[in-house]
């Protein structure tokens, strides 16, 4: 259903009310919220796409109060979806950029995000893992393969940096070196990041693209722009495309062409929508130049509401020849259009000069390739005449954001002239490299070095915590069993316990299954014997040894034992959902009657405790005892009730059962209120009346309802509960009904 209605609506009453309102009784409060109406609407315009619209309601929003860039995120993916569905075109960036990458995501040892070597692989919470320097750089938001929250917080995956090490030294080496050049970037030692990229990009052409762009950074910080441009138009068509962009844009950025670098961030966009640092930018920029200009920020209601009618007057926000747009709020006065004059340095810096008497027009066709002229496409002159008024920002923004107008064009520097429709003979032959697949020397392959630390056993669904170390999934868990921390390091595991993401390091599975694949079979085959052993309902069934429970009757458990963990755990992972339980013996440990629970459902706590609702199953016998990592085993056989098949016994049997049950309905309705409410919350109410009382081995449900909320002893109703007699159960409980009325009710 559409939200652009019902927004407008309420806007429009909301402005109503202030419209007739004093200005001096208008309240904060009433402001904020009248501002956050005008928010709430502007996003639903942008979520439908209305470009328009949306830009004059969010022009509106910021002369009422301060807008954040992040409030500009559905505005962003609106004017991307435009620019894209312009852009599309079987030679557009988006393109060449999957073609590029594509055929890289099949080499395990290539980073999904960059398609260049892993590394220093870090291993996020899904699972799948990414160079070091794309996490470090904040180059991705969610996972490439399949969408999931990147945090950035994991450490380098320890045993895969290990096996890179041992197969694959010289790329590591070279990796490494990259890795180099970004710290003294954030280090702020700009030359000696230029001075090491340099010996990178003159000794390995094949780490040419990444060098140069941290090259191109520490540019850009040194102000030395030309060379920053020319480091960002290296790679354009290669697999790191999207990163180039950016870099690019940010250069243009620093050099104030601020359209120029909106237009290529978008661009960025378009070839990866979950560039976080470019959505960014976009958001902060397109925040920038929507805010009024000469006046404060904030517009008070105060101010606006005397000089409005009603759907706030819908005064013209600005004036556009072709379509004029109504906007819903007119200013009470206009700006003045300043002036200023634009110096550029041969660096390509650029120094503001005093107002003049009209804009000055950004340079952007000295960045241009070939001297080719976008015209009106992209953004141009909208952000680089920040003299202008909000007004005319906001006219001039919808103009070139309207899908009409917009053309793609990507803004290119001439500077290289080795480039042929964006796409470099380097970056060809780093896309033609990267087809080839990695492969493991054969001569170093151990099966040692894929081993969990805690079983001594190749890796089974080997995860990775987040301090870097991995272990098969049931070792992980059960350790986490008894404490929140990791088995190697000692560091805190409580958040990673309480997500309960344990998901398979995808890398090294791939790797086991490809490279070991008959230990993996060995492995696989005795991890099904132990599971199929586990799954026996009739030998070593577990046993919960804690209370009396009864078939059709609920029994929810509070687990916190590292044993009844893993026991629970099990349970679920075989599939049976089902255990026994039995009260406490002195001497046998439990004893020799129990009943089945079957597992409903598992709610666990963040500390890794668990809530589990079961209700009773069949009723068993123990026969032999055992134990298993822990907890209590045993082989059991099932109990049954023994039929009634002559038909006068039957009679006879059928009016026991009907006087019995009356006869407890009636105790029940006689009980204290607090009493009666107490197992109505435990138990629930007393079960129907059966039609058939032997259509179950275990008889009616109502006896054993009875039996959990009877006050006996539970050596008594362990008694009863081993009984395949229904008859005699029924006198039993009759006894005990008969004794517990003939007691004064005080």
């Amino acid at each position: 259903m559409s939200l652009q209605p019902q927004v407008e609506d309420a806007a429009e009453e909301r402005s109503a009310f202030f419209i007739g309102a004093d200005a001096d009784t208008v309240s904060e409060e009433e402001e904020e919220d009248h501002h956050q109406l005008i928010l709430q609407k502007a996003n639903a315009l942008a979520s439908e796409n209305c470009l328009k619209e949306a830009i004059d309601w969010f022009s509106v929003a910021m002369r009422y109060g301060p807008v954040r860039p992040e409030q500009l995120s559905t505005f962003v993916d609106c004017i991307l979806r435009n620019f894209k569905r312009k852009a599309a075109g079987p030679d557009t960036l988006s393109g060449r950029s999957q073609d590029a990458g594509g055929s890289c995501r099949d080499n395990a040892f290539d980073c999904p995000n960059c398609h260049s070597f892993l590394g220093e692989p870090v291993t996020i919470a899904c699972g799948h893992t990414y160079c070091k320097r794309c996490l470090e750089r904040r180059l991705l938001s969610k996972c490439k393969l399949c969408g999931d929250a990147v945090s950035g917080i994991e450490k380098a995956n320890v045993i895969l940096c290990g096996l890179l090490d041992k197969w694959f030294p010289g790329e590591l080496k070279k990796s490494k070196t990259l890795c180099k050049v970004d710290e003294l970037c954030r280090r702020k030692r700009y030359q000696e990041a230029i001075s090491l990229a340099n010996d990178v990009i003159q000794s390995d052409p094949d780490s040419a693209a990444v060098a140069r762009l941290s090259r191109a950074e520490a540019y850009m910080a040194l102000k030395q722009y030309r060379l920053a441009l020319e480091d960002t138009e290296f790679c354009p068509g290669s697999s790191c495309s999207a990163e180039a962009l950016f870099w690019k844009a940010m250069v243009l950025h620093e050099m104030g062409q601020v359209d120029e670098s909106l237009q290529v961030f978008l661009h960025c966009l378009a070839v990866d929508e979950d560039f976080p640092r470019a959505k960014r930018q976009v958001e902060k920029i397109l925040c920038d130049l929507l805010s009024p200009a000469d006046e404060n920020v904030k517009v008070g209601l105060r101010e606006t509401t005397q000089n409005t009618s009603p759907h706030l007057r819908s005064k013209t926000l600005v004036s556009d020849a072709e379509a004029p747009p109504q906007s819903p709020v007119h200013r009470q006065h206009q700006h003045q259009v300043r002036a200023a004059s634009a110096h550029h340095h041969p660096d390509g810096q650029e120094k503001r000069g005093e107002s003049l008497e009209r804009p000055v027009l950004s340079r952007a066709h000295s960045l241009r390739m070939n001297g080719s002229n976008c015209g009106e496409e992209g953004l141009k002159r909208v952000c680089s005449a920040p003299q202008l008024g909000d007004q005319e920002k906001a006219s001039l923004l919808k103009r070139k954001l309207s899908v009409s107008d917009t053309e793609p064009c990507v803004v290119y520097s001439g500077s290289n002239k080795h480039k042929k429709q964006g796409v470099t003979k380097g970056s060809k032959q780093q896309a033609a490299k990267a087809k080839t697949r990695r492969a493991v020397p054969v001569d170093l392959l151990d099966p040692n070095d894929l081993e969990c630390a805690l079983c001594m056993r190749l890796f089974y669904e080997p995860v990775t915590t987040p301090c870097g170390h991995t272990f098969c999934k049931n070792c992980l868990e059960r350790c986490l069993d008894h404490t929140p921390q990791c088995p190697l390091c000692k560091e805190s595991l409580r958040e990673y316990l309480a997500s309960r993401q344990y998901m398979v390091t995808t890398v090294l599975d791939t790797l086991i299954k490809q490279y070991l694949s008959q230990e993996y079979t060995e492995r696989t085959k005795t991890h099904l014997e132990e599971t199929r052993e586990l799954s026996d309902l009739t030998k070593n069934v577990p046993i919960f040894v804690c209370t009396m429970a009864y078939p059709t009757v609920p029994c929810p458990l509070h687990v916190f034992e590292p044993r009844y963990r893993l026991m629970i755990r099990r349970c679920m992972e075989t599939g049976t959902r089902q255990f026994g339980m039995c009260i406490n013996d002195p001497q046998k440990g439990f004893v020799d009657y129990g009943c089945m629970l079957i597992i409903r459902s598992v709610h666990f706590l963040p500390d890794g405790r668990s809530v589990v609702d079961t209700i009773g199953g069949k009723r068993f016998r123990v026969l032999s005892r055992g134990m298993k990592d822990g907890y209590s085993t045993a082989d059991i056989e099932h109990l049954e009730d023994t039929r009634v098949e002559d038909s006068d016994e039957l009679q006879r049997l059928q009016e026991l059962h009907d006087a019995v049950y009356e006869q407890a309905r009636v105790w029940f309705q006689n009980l204290k209120i607090r009493f009666h409410n107490q197992i109505l919350q435990h138990f629930g109410p007393m079960p129907e009346r059966e039609a058939d009382i032997q259509a179950t081995p275990n008889g009616p449900a109502c006896c054993w309802w009875l039996l959990a909320v009877l006050p006996i002893d539970p050596r008594y109703q362990l008694s009863v509960l081993s009984m395949t007699s229904l008859k005699e159960r029924l006198v039993k409980i009759q006894h005990i009904l008969t004794y517990l009325q003939s007691i004064p009710n005080n």
